[in-house]
């Protein structure tokens, strides 16, 4: 068993304690996590800080072409990686799994790279110039979750280097050998410092929150934990990036053809087993419609296999831990008591891992937490219902609002209730397509910022205005 450590200042620190990672297909260890203490945080934060006086001297165009090369180089590493990050998260090597993911960090990385901020000129005549400059920040404390912790590990990073930041990035205790993997990746490219891992259970990423040298975190993961990042962050008045939890809804219009429609809705709702922020939860069917949903949908999902994600046969892995398993049972079995209807899936797996088999649920509504609450697994809740304007207000009455989706033949009739949707983004005809050059972001309590393109790389700096 290999015992990973942290990275400071471009060089391997060793911990006195570890902790082991484990595969959720088998229960076996993956390796041992080092775990970081509030000594090993303060002192990446001053390597970050020492590199960041650097850094942010750095020209513009060499910036650009350090990040580049990460690129290339997760790139030339990209199925070591895919392995490693299947080993603990469990998601299939093919089809929208692990390979899937490190292709994204790859894209996601170099137009990142390719983008810049130029000086704006907001005013030149004859009562002067004014001049709009971005600045970068300084320390940026980067929190990730376990679901896509290289892709999402890169979006923050790439971003804030870009910017002329440095980083000190604490990924989730459950998936953190992948990440310290890219950052000793990244290591190999950039100046000691510019990128650091300290890893460990949620204590590390409080005081990061916390911390008076951070200057920004950006966190992916729960609303109950943007919370309290935004609680330990008040003292110092850090700037936040928050992309947090959702319970995307999805609204199937009358005219909508499901045979044409169902492929889109099912990985809108189950790619990477429905662990996805952005993943359909909700699916609203008019009820014109709702029973040949129901029976294309069943017909997709029985096609689909679910096993080890180092299995080359396998469609989608386990769910990545036990509270998560858990989670999701428990969800289904309440609404299955409710009335619910089970038409696929709906029981746990017998052995090890931690596998759910992908699971329809017909016949609810709201007053159910599998519909009420994000299940972050592979269960979706179908509702039906008989007009139009009761979905929307259904699919609205929620605390969250991260996505949502529209699907219907009248593409003008589907952008019109689209733009209805409380959400920071919405689809027509597919769900959850995130790209590099369209911002991303929630609205209510799905978080705040964006993240992506100019808009994206805007939240790792500061304005300046020059009067001269």
């Amino acid at each position: 068993m290999q015992r990973w450590t942290l990275l400071i200042g471009g060089r391997k620190i060793e911990t006195e304690g570890f902790q082991n990672v484990i595969n959720p297909s088998t229960g076996g260890v993956v390796g041992a996590m080092p775990l970081a203490t509030a000594k090993h945080l303060d002192a990446a934060v001053a390597a970050a800080a020492k590199a960041f006086v650097t850094w942010t001297d750095v020209s513009d165009s060499d910036r650009a072409d350090a990040c580049r090369t990460t690129g290339d180089t997760i790139e030339a590493h990209a199925e070591e990686l895919a392995r490693l990050l299947t080993l603990e998260q469990g998601k299939p090597l093919n089809g929208l799994g692990s390979r899937f993911e490190i292709g994204g960090a790859v894209a996601w990385t170099r137009y990142t790279s390719g983008l810049s901020l130029p000086v704006e000129v907001l005013q030149d005549g004859a009562e002067g110039r004014v001049e709009l400059h971005r600045k970068p920040i300084g320390v940026v404390g980067s929190i990730t979750p376990w679901n896509w912790p290289v892709m999402i590990a890169c979006w923050h990073i790439i971003p804030a280097i870009r910017a002329g930041n440095t980083v000190v990035i604490k990924p989730s205790p459950l998936t953190p050998l992948s990440t310290i993997r890219l950052v000793e990746l990244l290591n190999e490219k950039l100046p000691p410092g510019v990128v650091n891992v300290v890893t460990g259970e949620n204590e590390i990423g409080s005081l990061m929150s916390a911390h008076p040298g951070i200057g920004k975190v950006t966190f992916t993961g729960s609303t109950a934990t943007g919370r309290k990042i935004m609680q330990n962050a008040a003292g110092t008045l850090k700037r936040l990036t928050l992309e947090l939890g959702g319970n995307d809804a999805g609204i199937v219009l009358p005219d909508a053809e499901p045979k044409k429609i169902v492929e889109g809705l099912f990985w809108g709702a189950f790619i990477n087993g429905g662990q996805t922020c952005a993943a359909l939860k909700r699916l609203y069917v008019h009820d014109s419609r709702y029973d040949e949903v129901c029976r294309e949908l069943t017909a997709y999902a029985k096609q689909v296999v679910v096993g080890d994600g180092l299995s080359e046969t396998s469609t989608l892995g386990p769910v990545q831990n036990r509270r998560q398993l858990d989670i999701v049972s428990t969800f289904v079995q309440e609404a299955r008591d409710k009335g619910g209807r089970v038409l696929i899936g709906g029981t746990p797996a017998d052995g090890p891992g931690y596998f759910y088999p992908v699971t329809l649920v017909a016949d609810v509504d709201h007053g159910c937490r599998l519909v009420d609450e994000e299940q972050f697994g592979p269960a979706l809740p179908i509702i039906r219902y008989t007009d139009v304007e009761d979905a929307i207000a259904k699919a609205n009455a929620s605390s969250m609002g991260l996505g949502g989706s529209v699907w219907g033949s009248d593409l003008g009739r589907a952008r019109s209730v689209a733009q209805r949707i409380e959400a920071g983004s919405v689809w027509i005809n597919k769900h959850g397509a995130i790209q590099p050059n369209a911002p991303f972001g929630g609205v209510k309590q799905s978080g705040f910022g964006v993240e992506f393109g100019v808009d994206g790389l805007k939240e790792f700096t500061t304005v300046q205005t020059v009067f001269v």
